[in-house]
């Protein structure tokens, strides 16, 4: 792979000016087609098979009399001013002159008032009414929105409050705010500070930029074929720019080592395509595995979740290995170190004064005891509240109170309880040996009434065919409660006692059943995703480097920096602690798919910054056989591109996590620590200091082992000991002049 690079590289820096212009135009074109083709975003986040779908399905096929059930809907929340109720004429008044005015929307299906629906508290201060669209949620406009927009804000100036619920989105999730914005400035001081050139910092940015715009369109065209969620597009976005970032920024900085050992820009940016790009390509291959490796679960959203993150890491070792190269190709010679801004020379590590230290190194190669226990032990202890983590899906409960949406939740938990946005379906499912089902039924619905945690429970309702009966549930507790959760399991428990004495099935459904159904599927498959993650790690990196120990040593560490990271996921936004520093609205269950996407993401980051850091030190072991001199050179020479790498990370995750939505919200947190505990305790500090306690037996490998296993030569080392060979015979094709 390593010699096809250096020729791709090679080819692409004769070429710069039609690859910068060819990659353009492809963006120009694909940009026009999605843009044209237009987003199509999927919400569905159910899951088949599990007794909530398929309690869902039957209630839909049995019940398909039910009108606008396709149709999105508003729910416009009010609450009377003081000293008044909703019954009192003027508001009346005021509530039925808004619907009209609503009505008037083309689209607008009915509109239903607070008394007409029968929905007012018990103190008459608050109901709600609903407007349903002849279009499902997803395709109301944004001008049938405004119009619903302009006309509350009429009702708000006349004391009434009034807030909005529903399936219809009024906040919308960011994806490209200024928050991102921060983090790509505080990315952009980091590779300023590391490659001490303004032009350089800037190279990155551009590239990555370019790869995420291709990746995004192709993700929006994609919309249009698969289902794919929203939530999926800020994934890619956010993984995309960091590794977009970090892969270039590894090419360049070996570009700028080759420049130094006297290589032409040419032969250097097509050695360092060879070496640095071969890193690259594996580090982004393990990534894509890893999220590739989303559809072990078996859950369609997730799966595409996966590809469409994968599609933009792709692009992004594609940028890396043919965009880079030529740009390096026009401007090489401005950002090669002999032409280092003198202000940021003055302030980097990288100064001639610092150049030849390595305090780090020497301390962890020192101490490697004490390293390796105080590394262990705070990422043990940050780790423990992972093991009383809950999964739920965020609400409109944890969105801001700035937000309608979650002033909406308030006033409806106050009117009718928390157990309101928590309400169950249960379709009971007539068997055929049933000879009196309806008593059946009547015996059913008082037994599930009795239930611990049961608020009310509505009239069985028949379905046409006479077959399956519909009972409405309201629990006492919300929907993230454990407390619900366990009402959930005691229905299908109580179901199991009717099918055998009465011949009837009790199926749970409903959105509150649902969520449980997909957080237990999620929480469930964790293990089994990390299992296979990690036993495809330690093989992998057997054949890179040519050990057993070392290996075992580094998927041990994954283990750990993704314990603390959960730990410390669940510690704030489960327990409540730090959130305000964080800006969590309020504390709150796990994101239920969290977990999984951070095992897959996670993983591929931490081989990344393993490949980059041991490659280096197994190069050096390779050539010396001194175990602890090789450890110094990889954190001296690899440490300094591992630090910055985690530090861009960091900061475009920071980004996100600084979005209002809090699943963006959540995603950035998590990945944010998982690159500090990663990247920082795990691989800098851990890591050499176990090597550094095992010694040469580090690199053991028995002999019968090493003759059958493929040599993956990652760093390119035999396309330079080729070059050095074949120098003589090569004729070096002129690009500029050498400075």
């Amino acid at each position: 792979m390593a010699k096809f690079l250096y020729k791709l590289g090679n080819w692409a820096a004769e070429n710069r000016k039609k690859v910068l212009g060819g990659t353009i135009g492809f963006l120009l074109v694909i940009a026009i087609i999605a843009l044209r083709m237009g987003p199509s975003f999927s919400e569905d986040m159910s899951i088949p098979n599990t007794q909530s779908a398929n309690a869902g399905e039957l209630l839909d096929k049995e019940f398909q009399s039910s009108e606008n059930t396709a149709g999105g809907q508003v729910q416009l929340v009010f609450k009377a001013p003081k000293n008044e109720t909703l019954e009192s004429d003027k508001i009346n008044l005021m509530i039925t002159e808004t619907l009209n005015e609503i009505k008037k929307d083309d689209a607008v299906a009915t509109t239903v008032t607070p008394n007409e629906l029968g929905n007012l508290s018990e103190n008459k201060k608050i109901g709600y009414a609903t407007v349903t669209y002849k279009v499902a949620a997803d395709k109301v406009t944004e001008a049938s929105k405004e119009k619903i927009l302009e006309q509350i804000e009429k009702t708000r100036e006349a004391d009434l409050q009034t807030e909005l619920a529903g399936n219809v989105a009024f906040s919308e999730m960011e994806i490209g705010g200024v928050t991102e914005v921060i983090g790509v400035i505080i990315a952009f001081l980091v590779l300023a500070l590391t490659l001490t050139s303004f032009l350089a910092a800037g190279m990155p940015i551009m590239t990555a930029a370019i790869g995420i715009g291709i990746g995004l369109m192709t993700i929006i065209i994609g919309t249009s074929f698969f289902d794919i969620t929203s939530v999926s597009l800020s994934l890619a976005a956010m993984l995309g720019l960091a590794v977009g970032i970090d892969y270039a920024l590894f090419i360049i900085v070996r570009f700028r080592q080759e420049v130094e050992k006297n290589h032409s820009i040419q032969e250097s940016i097509a050695l360092a395509t060879a070496t640095a790009g071969s890193a690259v390509v594996f580090a982004g291959i393990t990534v894509i595995i890893g999220l590739l490796g989303l559809s072990v679960a078996g859950i369609p959203f997730l799966t595409m979740m996966g590809v469409s993150a994968a599609v933009c890491v792709l692009i992004a070792i594609l940028i890396a290995i043919i965009l880079v190269p030529a740009i390096l190709g026009i401007i090489g010679p401005k950002i090669s170190s002999s032409r280092k801004n003198q202000f940021l020379s003055r302030i980097s590590s990288s100064d001639k004064k610092q150049k030849g230290s390595n305090k780090w190194g020497e301390f962890v190669t020192k101490r490697p005891i004490l390293v390796t226990i105080f590394g262990v032990v705070l990422l043990s202890i940050i780790s423990i509240p992972f093991f009383h983590m809950e999964l739920g899906l965020p609400d409109n409960s944890t969105k801001s109170d700035e937000t309608t949406e979650r002033r909406a939740y308030d006033l409806l938990t106050e009117a009718y309880g928390p157990g309101y946005h928590a309400s169950l379906v249960v379709v009971a499912k007539v068997d055929k040996q049933s000879k009196d089902h309806e008593k059946a039924i009547i015996e059913a619905t008082e037994e599930i009434s009795h239930i611990s945690n049961v608020k009310s429970v509505g009239p069985a309702i028949t379905s046409p065919s006479g077959k399956v009966y519909m009972i409405s549930i309201i629990p006492k507790t919300g929907p993230n409660d454990s407390k619900t959760k366990n009402l959930v399991q005691k229905i299908r428990d109580k179901s199991k006692e009717m099918k055998k004495e009465n011949h009837i099935e009790l199926l749970v459904t409903g959105s509150t059943a649902v969520n449980i159904d997909i957080s237990q599927k999620l929480n469930d498959a964790v293990l089994k995703f990390s299992l296979i993650i990690v036993g495809f790690a330690y093989i992998l990196l057997v054949l890179v480097f040519r050990s057993l120990l070392v290996p075992l040593k580094a998927v041990l560490g994954f283990i750990l920096s993704l314990g603390a990271t959960l730990g410390f996921v669940v510690f704030v936004i489960q327990d409540g602690n730090l959130i305000n520093l964080f800006g969590f609205p309020t504390a709150s269950p796990v994101l239920n798919f969290l977990p999984v996407i951070v095992v897959g993401i996670l993983f591929g980051l931490a081989m990344d910054y393993e490949v980059f850091l041991v490659s280096r030190i197994r190069e050096e072991f390779t050539h010396t056989g001194d175990a602890r001199k090789a450890i110094l050179v990889g954190i001296k020479e690899s440490g300094k591109v591992v630090t910055a790498a985690g530090l861009i990370m960091m900061a475009v995750f920071a980004g996100f996590m600084l979005a209002p939505d809090p699943i963006l919200k959540s995603m950035g947190l998590a990945l944010t620590f998982g690159v500090l505990f990663d990247a920082f305790i795990v691989r800098m500090a851990i890591v050499p200091a176990i090597m550094t306690l095992l010694g040469n037996s580090a690199w053991y490998l028995p002999k019968w082992l090493d003759k059958i296993l493929p040599n993956i030569d990652i760093e390119g080392e035999s396309v330079i000991k080729d070059m050095q060979r074949e120098k003589k015979h090569y004729k070096k094709p002129k690009l500029v002049e050498d400075n």
